[in-house]
Order: C-alpha cells, then sequence, then structure tokens
C-alpha cells in the first residue's frame, strides 16, 4: 500500500475551527472561517488542520464525542441562518462572551438556544427548494443520521443519563420501544437532523472554499468512540460490552517515564473479530465520512490497530492492563478495497514498538515527528530533523503540548542548550528557529499550531492531557494577534523551502 497524502512538499498551520475569533462565543463556520483561509493563502500555506469535528463530550474534549459520524452543533455559524431568513436576529445576551476563551458553560445552551429558534423559523419560512434538500439530505445520510437524533431526544428526555441507564427497552433497543420514541420525541429528532444538516452545509461549503484557494484541510479521527455514544448504544455488539452495556474492559495506556500510573481512557474496545466479519463495514462508513469533509485525516492512538492495552473495567488504574493483538493490515487492507487510496496520517507518538513500524510501513502512512520532543537527549534522537525521512509531517507541537515559547521557558539548562545550539536561536526567536528547521527538513508534511507561530507562552495552550482544567480546549486568538508580519515570514519560509503552493512557485521562477 502507497497511500502518501501529498506527493509534493507543503506546510500548514494547525488551528481547531472553535479557536477562530467571533462574537458567538466559540469559532465556528461563518466570516471568521473564511478570513483564515485567505491569510492561510497569503502566508502561502497549503494545510489547515483541524482537532475532531464531531460534537464534544466530558470536560469539552473533541476525542470524547456521543457520535463517532455527527458535526459539533457548536460549529454551525449563525449568520447564514440569519441570511437565510430562518433566524431573524442573533440575540447575544447581556453580558458578552469572552473573547480569549470558549465558556463552553455558557456558549452551549445559548448556542442551542439559537439553533432552536432557527429550527422553528425553517419550519415555517424555508422555500421548497430548501425543505427538498433537507429531506434529500436526510435520506442520503439515514445510516448514521437517523440513529443520532434519535440518541439525542432520548438523552435530553432522561435529563442527559447515560444510554445504560436508560429504562431496560431504550437500553436494549427493542424495537416496539424505539418505534414509540420516534413518534414521541419527532420533533426533537427532527431539530438534530436540521443542525446536523445546517452542520454539514457549512462544513462542505468552506471545505470547497479552501480547496479553491489550493488549501487543503487535514482531519482528526480518534481511535475510539466514547462509551455514551450512539455508536455504542446502536451497535453494542461491535464492543466489548454487556447485556445493560457496561463494558468489561477499557481503554488506555501503559505505565511509562511520564505516568506510572499508566493512562485509563474508559473507552469501550472494540470486538474487532466482529467487525472483520462484517467486512470493517462500519470502519469504512467512518473513514468515508471523514473525507467527505476533509482532504486528509490523521488517525489518533495509531498504535492501536498492531496492539492496544486492555484494562479491567473494574480496575481504578491502567497499571493492571495488558496488550492484546489489534486488527493489524487486515483493517487497512479492507478499507483500501472500499474507498481506494487512503490519505491518512498515523499519529505514532508514545510507546511505539517494531509491530506497530512494521504496520505504518506496510500501509505506505506517514509517521508523526515532534520537534519540540527532540531536545531531552543528544543528536541521536530521532525527531531531530537529520533524521527524517520524506514519507513523515512534522510539527513544532501539538495540541496536547506546550507551546514552544513555554516549552522553552519551562526545559532544563541541558535541553536549552541543545535546542539553541542546533537551532541557533534564544528565547526571543526560538519558535521562528523552530518552524524554519521543520520547513527545511526533508519531511514532506510541515504544520505548526498557530500558537508557535505567534511565539505565545504557556498559558495559551489548548489542552493539558490527564486533567479536566476549565482552560482545555477553550484557547482562542483575535486577528489584531496576527498582524502581517506572521504571514510575511511563513511566506518567505514556504518559498525558500519549496513548499509554497506550486502555481505560485513557478510564476515566481
Amino acid at each position: 500500500m502507497d497511500d502518501t497524502p501529498f506527493k509534493h512538499r507543503a506546510a500548514g498551520i494547525l488551528l481547531h475551527p472553535t479557536s477562530l475569533p467571533g462574537p458567538h462565543g466559540i469559532g465556528d463556520f461563518g466570516p471568521d472561517a473564511y478570513r483564515f483561509v485567505d491569510w492561510l493563502a497569503r502566508a502561502k500555506q497549503t494545510l489547515w488542520q483541524w482537532l475532531p469535528t464531531t460534537p464534544v463530550g466530558p470536560g469539552d474534549s473533541p476525542y470524547q464525542s456521543p457520535s463517532a459520524f455527527a458535526g459539533s452543533p457548536l460549529m454551525v455559524a449563525l449568520e447564514p441562518l440569519v441570511q437565510r431568513g430562518w433566524l431573524d436576529a442573533i440575540e447575544l445576551p447581556a453580558t458578552p462572551f469572552e473573547a480569549a476563551r470558549v465558556d463552553f458553560a455558557r456558549v452551549i445552551p445559548w448556542r442551542d438556544a439559537q439553533m432552536r429558534r432557527a429550527s422553528a423559523g425553517f419550519d415555517t419560512r424555508a422555500t421548497t427548494a430548501e425543505r427538498a434538500d433537507f429531506a434529500t439530505w436526510c435520506a442520503r445520510e439515514a445510516a448514521w443520521l437517523d440513529d443520532y437524533a434519535l440518541f439525542m431526544a432520548l438523552e435530553r428526555a432522561s435529563g442527559h443519563a447515560p444510554w445504560w441507564d436508560w429504562p431496560a427497552p431504550l437500553r436494549r433497543r427493542e424495537p416496539k420501544a424505539l418505534a414509540a420514541a420516534r413518534a414521541e420525541h419527532a420533533d426533537e429528532i427532527r431539530f438534530w437532523r436540521f443542525v446536523q444538516w445546517c452542520w454539514d452545509a457549512q462544513g462542505r461549503a468552506l471545505k470547497a472554499y479552501a480547496n479553491a484557494r489550493g488549501i487543503a484541510l487535514v482531519g482528526d479521527m480518534p481511535i475510539y468512540v466514547a462509551h455514551h455514544s450512539v455508536d455504542a448504544w446502536s451497535r453494542p455488539d461491535l464492543y466489548q460490552l454487556d447485556a445493560d452495556g457496561h463494558a468489561a474492559v477499557v481503554a488506555g495506556a501503559p505505565p511509562d517515564d511520564l505516568g506510572p500510573e499508566g493512562q485509563r481512557w474508559g473507552n469501550p474496545l472494540y470486538r474487532w473479530d466482529r467487525m472483520a466479519a462484517e467486512g470493517y463495514a462500519w470502519w469504512a462508513a467512518r473513514v468515508q465520512r471523514v473525507l467527505a469533509q476533509a482532504d486528509i485525516v490523521r488517525i489518533d492512538h495509531f498504535r492501536g490497530f498492531a496492539a492496544y492495552w486492555e484494562i479491567p473495567a473494574a480496575a481504578p488504574t491502567a497499571r493492571e492492563g495488558r496488550w492484546i493483538e489489534g486488527p493489524g493490515l487486515g483493517l487497512f487492507e479492507a478499507l483500501k478495497r472500499r474507498l481506494g487510496a487512503l490519505p491518512i496520517i498515523a499519529e505514532d507518538l508514545g510507546l511505539i514498538t517494531p509491530d506497530v513500524v512494521e504496520l505504518i510501513e506496510a500501509c505506505g502512512f506517514p509517521r508523526m515527528k515532534v520537534l519540540l520532543f527532540a531536545f531531552g537527549g543528544d543528536g541521536t534522537h530521532e525527531y531531530l530533523p537529520h533524521h527524517y525521512v520524506p514519507n513523515c509531517v512534522v510539527y513544532t507541537g501539538t495540541h496536547d503540548t506546550d507551546t514552544l515559547r513555554g516549552w522553552w521557558d519551562r526545559a532544563s539548562d541541558r535541553e536549552r542548550h541543545l535546542a539553541g545550539t542546533y537551532l541557533a536561536c534564544g528565547a526571543a526567536d526560538v519558535h521562528w528557529a523552530a518552524i524554519r528547521a521543520c520547513m527545511n527538513s526533508v519531511a514532506r508534511l510541515a504544520v505548526f499550531p498557530l500558537q508557535d507561530v505567534l511565539g505565545l507562552a504557556s498559558e495559551h495552550r489548548m489542552n493539558l492531557p490527564g486533567t479536566m482544567g476549565v482552560h482545555n480546549w477553550s484557547w482562542r486568538f483575535d486577528w489584531p494577534m496576527l498582524g502581517d508580519e506572521p504571514a510575511r515570514v511563513l511566506a518567505l519560509l514556504a518559498e525558500a523551502s519549496g513548499r509554497a503552493p506550486v502555481a505560485a512557485t513557478r510564476s515566481a521562477s
């Protein structure tokens, strides 16, 4: 298999849409998203990488979503709903939303209220063509949409109780109970279908706008689904769950130098044998859905396909876990037979064993290199640019790391000495020196968190793994932070390193 997602050198920015500016409490698919695409084009960047765009889950995390197929309602822009005449006006709260952070506790109910007003407006004022488009889309997406809309309606009716605590007939999906629920909650089901239709239309429009300007979208797909998800409820036979929906074993990661107790994530584990018996149809549908919204997809925790850490559900930590063999190459061969070329980036950070490397190389997927991790050893560290191969993606940092400037401020003297010597930099320019090193490396793709482009300190990081802090997933930038200089410098570096858009490079030469 050789599914290298980009055949020429490229560079881009890691920025989740929720981190965009805007007056409505959280970044979305509205005007600021299009403005950011224009900024990327001026900076001669050709990649825009996102985090998962599925609905957020516990801790506001996009990696613990109640659906592997739905889009986040928080990303639906309100301005297009006003333009369509479905929303009379956007009713901003008396106290404005914070610009620098997403206050999820305030934003979620406010956004929900606006979408319910827009849904009611659609029901009374939509044109015949709009109604036909909605009906056609609902029919096309019914395989995942029908269960999702019902799940959301039942969750609301239950007071947001987890599905394994619902009444037994609904928990076990008895046909008579489901039919009665669909009738009882028809209006709520229609609302959630409307939200997803809006999300899908807006997401596709933004993707088309970006692609027309030579910018590819890089999506992100967690390997696991949340326990409280429509995926686990609708197909419990594909997960290691008992008859009442309780997990016998859960996902996580083993103890290591950074975490002596390991990581206990709590996601249900797949029954890979049953998925294989169906030709991995669920995985094919999931990957196909992501690739309808993005041009490339990064799969998180890729090592779990080679072998995964299985933890007894009753165990309080990950120490009691064990390695279990994953589906391996068979999964990706099945996906390629169904979908064709697979433009996938394999996230292979953490404990990587030879079987993981063998799987990634057999698939032909690019691996990840994180420059920030390269300075904890010496010149032999595999994340230093002189060790790269072309088929990889280099990042200065990720959504889970500190910013480069924050890392420098907290690093040991030895780490700063190695980084300063290797990159020929100091505190003031470490971010640009790191970006230049990544740009000039042989890595085919180079991606930089916007925080690193702006040289921001630790308080601007996106997430602190293992915590449920109020600042996780909430960071936002504002346009005055960008100015003209970052785009100018990025454009110069992209041109000098052969990563500028191909047409622009030819024109310049």
